[in-house]
């Protein structure tokens, strides 16, 4: 809990001093990228002792790469169906280096959520997707820095005495890798034939319910992201229903970062009423013309075909280990 508590203030802090500035700045649009840097504090809040600043240092390389990539082919002139194929990559790629890496929680949503974010219709230059790249990277380095300094404060784990397993058995993670660009990449497809206008949503909802580590984490978690999301997009909904001013949104959202991050360990459903507000009062700062109420809509409808795609991909294309591990917790 102290752990958690330290992680979400220090994101907190960190969107609290750069959100302003950026808000007042010459540069306001791109508040919503300045908000994805700050993510990064979350990262590494078990680290053992000395390794936490190099897992958020990896990263924000994870995060800006993740604006830049997408930003770049956008500009280059990717058409909006290409961009989904590339979320879908994303989506195993991500879940592929936070595993061999041991990033750890929370895991490669934070770095989809920013791909996802820097999907676009509209026509981009390359000089606006470096200045995404670059409002990114400028809020994941004051956020390194106040992780660096607050290090003292937070609780570090000791150091595993035995080999990391994940290099030992690679081949497995490419497997899931793989399993989940699928079950994203079909989230996407559905949630782009309904309509959506966000369809990395669905593949969030996927991405959530497959990087579980066994098949009955996967069901639970489908069922929870379900149940948590309707909640929190209820809440969203009655806060964006007042037309809050863009302080009120950046004191919020630094108020639901820490309430998520207290929350979502002790219970996945607490933490996705507070995670679904904050993610929807980010899209409502970044949009230009305020996205408004009717994204709550679409979030819900989205969140929940991804996580059912999700449920059934992770049934039909769980492994004979997957199967047997759940047929012997049943046994027990």
């Amino acid at each position: 809990m102290r752990n958690s508590l330290l992680a979400g203030g220090q994101a907190a802090i960190t969107a609290g001093i750069a959100l302003p500035l950026v808000h007042l700045s010459s540069r306001p649009e791109l508040i919503g990228f300045a908000a994805l840097g700050a993510m990064v504090a979350l990262f590494g809040r078990f680290a053992p002792p000395g390794e936490r600043n190099r897992i958020v240092l990896l990263c924000s390389f994870c995060q800006i790469l993740a604006v830049l990539g997408m930003s770049a082919a956008v500009a280059a002139g990717a058409s909006f169906p290409l961009q989904m194929l590339l979320l879908a990559l994303a989506c195993g790629g991500y879940l592929f280096v936070t595993t061999i890496t041991g990033i750890g929680a929370p895991g490669p949503l934070i770095f989809i959520f920013a791909a996802g974010a820097s999907m676009s219709r509209a026509p981009l230059t390359f000089e606006n997707g470096v200045a995404r790249a670059c409002a990114t990277a400028a809020v994941a380095a004051l956020a390194l820095l106040i992780c660096a300094l607050l290090e003292r404060q937070r609780h570090p784990l000791p150091r595993n005495p035995f080999p990391d397993p994940s290099f030992i058995r690679i081949g497995e993670h490419v497997g899931a890798a793989c399993r989940t660009s699928v079950a994203a990449g079909a989230a996407i497809i559905v949630c782009h034939q309904t309509g959506a206008t966000h369809p990395a949503w669905g593949a969030m909802g996927a991405l959530a319910v497959m990087q579980g580590a066994h098949l009955h984490v996967r069901l639970h978690r489908a069922l929870q992201r379900m149940a948590g999301t309707l909640i929190g997009a209820l809440l969203a909904w009655a806060l964006l229903s007042q037309q809050p001013s863009t302080w009120f949104l950046i004191g919020l959202i630094m108020l639901l970062q820490i309430a998520t991050e207290v929350t979502i360990g002790v219970n996945y459903v607490f933490g996705q009423i507070f995670v679904t507000p904050m993610a929807l009062l980010m899209t409502e700062l970044a949009a230009t013309n305020g996205a408004g109420p009717h994204i709550i809509a679409e979030r819900i409808i989205d969140t929940l075909l991804g996580a059912s795609i999700g449920l059934v991909a992770a049934i039909l294309l769980s492994t004979v280990e997957d199967r047997r591990h759940l047929a012997g917790l049943r046994n027990a």
